[in-house]
């Protein structure tokens, strides 16, 4: 909220009111422990002028005691926020001698993007793995917000899905189109532009408000997944933003909040329990610390947590971030991955139970399919692993979850049958937790306990748990097995569990705030399969690219190999790779072709999608005439036919399939503007090149550029560059005569290449003007624009004009290249009446305002060179 908008406390009837009720009401008798208490970390001394956000018990109470106690403080309430004010004016420790204040913290905070780099891979948290199993999840039907700085509503990869489009929105920066492209880009732009969940729509939000956006708002955009890629500076505390997302998510149970975790992986926490600690408690801003939410991390492409990602454990040693994704960018870009892939998740569930499943459940399906990195389990670095969209979509697809309730004391029983082979069991609890007090030392309000036994012999297993004491040692431990009584998530995990029954028993062990909804997970994993490359991500011909399978088992060896499809023949990549290691770099042949890879097992080879290895294939405009649009492209090796895209109301359409190298758009086509062509090769057709604009005017109608070599020059030569030769009967060179016709002077038949040089011959000194006339087979005609060269042949040419020169107008006096000129001009009685030397000698303009009407004797000579005398008329 902006300076302009808070008003001073000072209504008549408020001042009567504190009046009537003495002078001492509201002015609590405080403790330092209290006071601490409802004072957010490290603000017991804010700075002048500083914007504290205040929650009070009684509204009007509070506007008396602020009357009577500070009249000259500014005040206002928080827009749509029963509860909550801003104040300017007082410190924390004068607030808090109010008794209906119930906590402060900062307001005014300046949220900044999360990301450092570029680049973007979707195979690693195998989100194209699912678009190539499960082709119907995209998005369709969903809505993300993003909330940040505008994004640039022009970009063809949100054609037609953006929900509330701002054209008077200023772009900022690019952050929030790349983080609303890896939500949802659409791929218009180029296959590397298509987002996670590609159809869904996206509505826009500003961070400037770093308190949740109003939940009538979000619903009425249809919004069931919100991403936040910004942060502010550390801050290691449950304040009044991280509990105002709690309760939005406990009163609109779909709606998901998804935060980028941090870039300050290195910063120490600045205030709180973990004050001063090297490298931990550093998410960047409280309302990360909330329970219903998640904070995302970032990793390499490898898998391995960045130095830079920010860490927990939040302020009460709650799990954070409970989970990493690749972020070539930072924590941005994995936070928007994440929420990607959370849509594709709630449109399994909606696809086929009819509504949204609930946060809970999406969080725990997130959790439970997560590639452990990092320390065995569960960390303060990692959370509960890197992503994996796969897996999430698999567990909702498969059934493999349990929606129910639980009350104080209640113990419900799931039986699972773990099939034989299994290589772990894997099983997770999620609730949506009611919010804590503001500064709460633990903020879980409802505690349920997961189990799992085994009925045959009676064995039981806790959850891991984490140490969450407040030493670098402690935090550093591996997690346990133990009752955890912290998060309101809890996993369990068993390696090779013997097949047959198992229960899985979820007790409420405290729920003050009952009944608590809750939902279970479960997997079983297993086997070998691949990631990347798949029917829905290619492999670019002669660039690095790292391949990647999904393996559950031991460390085991296989034979890594590759051949083009239809051939029998296998070749070997490596003789030898660790299945534990999930992936191998490799650089494709330069080939267009279609192509498997396998991996040669013990137990038997698993052979990768059909993929393609090639080259983008690129889109070149040969001419964009008013009446017609030329397309042309290179031809492709084995290539049967070629599908040319077109750009519809949100999505690249296929447009036409044709066995040429070129197309001819009619004036109507052209005017969708946006096109893109792949080959077909065995009868699958290949990854698209980047899509063109085909209407831009630096296509032109066949010219392209059309220039002298030299403006100045004692030989004429014009460079040409044509778009295509396509119908290009002959080409003509033509200068303009003095009655203002033009004369050829060279003629080309036929053109066998677009890029000429074109001479003058017969040219004379002076200035002239060139053309160039295009004659085409249908016996049309095209011109060039005209281009001016001025022919000064020898070091004694020198061109003056015009001459005469009317009174004040400017004089031209062209020279030789590159050769400094000495200027003098006389009258006719001798007298010098200008003189200067020019830096050059090409094109020189002289004033004539001084000379006035009459004849001069204007004397030009290079430095060191032959003097040249012409006779000036000012009229």
């Amino acid at each position: 909220m902006s300076a302009a908008a808070f008003c001073r406390v000072s209504l008549p009837v408020l001042l009567l009111a504190a009046t009537v009720a003495g002078t001492t009401q509201g002015v609590a008798q405080t403790t330092p422990a209290r006071t601490a208490a409802r004072v957010a970390p490290g603000l017991e001394a804010n700075r002048a002028g500083q914007v504290l956000r205040v929650s009070v018990t009684d509204e009007a109470a509070f506007q008396r005691w602020l009357i009577q106690q500070h009249p000259r403080a500014v005040a206002a309430r928080e827009p749509r926020r029963a509860g909550l004010w801003q104040v300017r004016g007082l410190t924390a420790a004068e607030l808090v001698q109010c008794s209906w204040v119930s906590f402060v913290e900062v307001a005014d905070r300046m949220a900044r993007p999360e990301r450092q780099l570029s680049g973007a891979d979707l195979t690693a948290n195998k989100v194209t793995t699912v678009h190539a199993r499960y082709p119907q999840l995209t998005g369709q039907g969903l809505t993300v917000s993003v909330k940040e700085s505008p994004l640039d509503i022009n970009d063809i990869d949100f054609k037609g899905r953006l929900v509330n489009p701002d054209p008077q929105a200023q772009l900022l920066n690019s952050h929030s189109t790349i983080m609303a492209t890896l939500i949802a880009g659409g791929g218009n732009s180029a296959p590397t532009g298509k987002g996670a969940a590609w159809q869904a729509r996206i509505a826009q939000a500003s961070y400037d408000n770093l308190l949740p956006d109003e939940a009538a708002t979000l619903a009425g955009q249809g919004v069931s997944v919100q991403n936040h890629s910004y942060g502010v500076a550390v801050e290691n505390f449950y304040g009044l933003e991280a509990r105002a997302y709690d309760q939005q998510v406990r009163q609109t149970p779909v709606l998901l909040h998804v935060f980028s975790a941090g870039n300050s992986g290195n910063q120490p926490a600045p205030a709180g329990p973990y004050s001063g600690l090297a490298g931990v408690a550093n998410l960047t801003g409280q309302f990360k610390n909330s329970k219903n939410t998640l904070s995302v991390g970032a990793t390499d492409a490898l898998g391995q947590t960045a130095l830079l990602s920010s860490r927990g454990p939040a302020a009460d040693g709650r799990i954070k971030p409970e989970l990493v994704a690749y972020g070539d960018g930072g924590t941005s870009d994995a936070a928007a991955l994440v929420s990607g892939s959370s849509l594709l998740v709630q449109q399994a569930y909606r696809d086929e139970q009819g509504r949204l499943p609930p946060v809970a459940l999406v969080k725990a399906a997130l959790f439970n399919a997560a590639d452990d990195t990092g320390q065995p389990n569960v960390d303060f670095v990692a959370g509960y692993g890197q992503a994996d969209a796969l897996g999430a979509v698999q567990t909702i697809l498969e059934h493999r979850f349990i929606e129910s309730t639980a009350t104080q004391g209640q113990e419900q029983v799931f039986r699972i049958t773990v099939p034989a082979g299994t290589h772990r069991l894997k099983a997770t609890l999620a609730w949506t937790d009611p919010e804590a007090a503001a500064n709460a030392a633990t903020t879980l309000i409802n505690d349920l306990d997961l189990t799992l036994t085994r009925p045959a012999d009676g064995q039981q297993w806790l959850p891991w748990t984490l140490s969450a004491f407040p030493h670098l040692d402690s935090l550093a431990l591996p997690a346990r097995r133990r009752a955890n009584h912290r998060d309101n998530a809890e996993q369990i995990t068993l390696d090779l569990p013997a097949a047959g029954t198992y229960e899985l028993r979820v007790r409420g062990y405290n729920v003050s705030q009952g009944p608590q909804a809750f939902s279970l997970v479960y997997e079983f994993e297993a086997g070998l399969s691949w990631v990347h490359p798949t029917a829905a991500r290619n492999l670019r011909a002669a660039e690095s690219a790292l391949l990647r399978w999904q393996w559950a088992g031991p460390a085991t060896a296989a034979r890594l190999e590759y051949r083009a499809l239809g051939q029998s023949a296998w070749t070997a990549l490596a003789a030898s790779v660790n299945l534990a290691q999930q992936g191998f770099r490799w650089t494709p042949p330069d080939v267009t072709e279609v192509a498997q890879l396998r991996l040669q097992t013990s137990t038997g080879p698993v052979e990768s999608d059909a993929f393609f290895v090639a080259r983008p294939l690129a889109l070149q405009v040969g001419y964009s005439c008013p009446e017609e649009t030329l397309l042309t492209w290179a031809r492709v090796p084995g290539a049967t036919g070629y599908q040319v895209y077109q750009l519809g109301a949100t999505h690249l359409q296929p447009f036409r399939q044709l066995s040429d190298t070129a197309l001819v758009l009619s004036a109507a086509e052209a005017a969708t503007r946006y096109f893109a062509v792949a080959p077909i090769i065995a009868g699958r057709v290949g990854e698209r090149g980047s899509t063109t604009d085909v209407t831009q005017a630096a296509y032109g109608c066949y010219v392209r550029s059309f220039l002298p070599r030299q403006l100045v020059t004692d030989t004429v030569r014009l460079d040409l560059i044509l778009g295509t030769t396509y119908q290009v009967q002959r080409l003509v060179l033509e200068r303009k005569a003095p009655d203002g016709s033009f004369q050829s002077v060279q003629t080309i038949s036929p053109v066998r290449t677009t890029s000429l040089t074109l001479l003058d011959a017969s040219a004379v000194p002076g200035r002239a003007e060139y053309r160039v006339r295009l004659v085409l087979t249908t016996g049309r005609e095209l011109y060039s624009s005209v281009e001016e060269v001025f022919l000064v042949p020898s070091v004694a040419e020198v061109l003056v004009y015009p001459v005469p020169v009317p009174a004040g107008e400017p004089l031209t006096i062209v020279g030789p290249r590159d050769q400094p000129l000495h200027l003098r001009v006389f009258d006719l009685t001798g007298r010098l009446r200008l003189e200067r030397t020019t830096d050059n000698g090409v094109i020189q303009s002289q004033d004539t305002h001084t000379l006035g009407k009459g004849t001069f004797l204007l004397r030009i000579s290079p430095v060191g060179g032959a003097e040249v005398t012409r006779r000036l008329v000012i009229l």
